[in-house]
């Protein structure tokens, strides 16, 4: 079986963790207070499907998003069009980024920008988002560290899910790799879909996060051109983070 990426049955299980709306540690509540006064346009990064865009833009901010898997765009122009708001959504990684506007903010919420596996990606990622921002421009995203939990070939659980229509989709993960020098680690992630007691679907993901430390990210930042950068901890801007079990919530400007 070849790997998916974010694909129909991740996209699914996602719809039901993480619906429209649902705040995760306030983050929705931060990012809208933090875009109130944009005037211009703003992209979600790794929009996914809608949880943070759509009640920005039911507050009125212009928003567009980007995302790579197509399943996940397709779900979230469905509930675009559920709610008659109107939004662009493109299709494409980050380190190939190619829109056609320029933009007041761009923000990557809940962690996501630690899906980049490979380190120069990321690179690229934020060297194609600092392209993308009109001089004065945000990017503004939220980190968080691992668990410590690095044992491979451990079971990171079984979880189940009941669709509305009686279908089940039962999702297992398993860390297959970790590197402590390189940051990051690797699981599997394997979702079934039953119905009636048979198995009509399955879904294999690769799983990697790629973690940075506090004051790596914001080096890593002021590297590529960000200027005034601020951390702030668990969406409370201007908090400085104190432990490692906080949300890392980085301010960057566009020079």
């Amino acid at each position: 079986m070849s790997f998916s990426y974010y694909g129909e049955l991740c996209t699914e299980v996602y719809n039901l963790t993480k619906k429209i709306g649902q705040s995760l540690g306030g983050d929705i509540e931060y990012y809208r207070d933090r875009l109130k006064k944009c005037k211009g346009r703003i992209l979600e990064a790794m929009v996914g499907t809608g949880r943070v865009m759509i009640p920005l833009l039911e507050s009125g901010l212009n928003v567009d998003g980007v995302d790579y898997s197509p399943e996940m765009l397709a779900s979230c122009r469905q509930r675009c069009e559920e709610r008659k708001l109107a939004a662009n959504l493109y299709e494409s990684t980050l380190q190939e980024l190619s829109l056609p506007e320029k933009y007041e903010a761009i923000i990557i919420p809940a962690g996501s920008f630690l899906l980049i596996e490979k380190r120069e990606e990321s690179i690229n990622a934020l060297k194609r988002l600092y392209h993308h921002l009109q001089p004065g421009g945000r990017l503004i995203l939220d980190l968080f560290l691992p668990d410590t939990n690095f044992e491979c070939g451990q079971f990171g659980g079984t979880s189940t899910f009941a669709l509305s229509n009686g279908d089940i989709i039962i999702m297992e993960g398993k860390l297959v790799e970790a590197d402590l020098y390189n940051q990051y680690k690797v699981s599997f992630l394997k979702y079934e879909k039953w119905r009636n007691g048979a198995l009509i679907q399955t879904e294999l993901q690769r799983f990697a996060l790629r973690w940075y430390g506090v004051e790596e990210f914001k080096l890593v930042l002021e590297s590529i051109g960000f200027s005034d950068v601020v951390v702030s901890a668990d969406f409370e801007y201007g908090k400085a983070p104190t432990n490692a079990k906080q949300q890392f919530v980085y301010e960057a400007i566009r020079k």
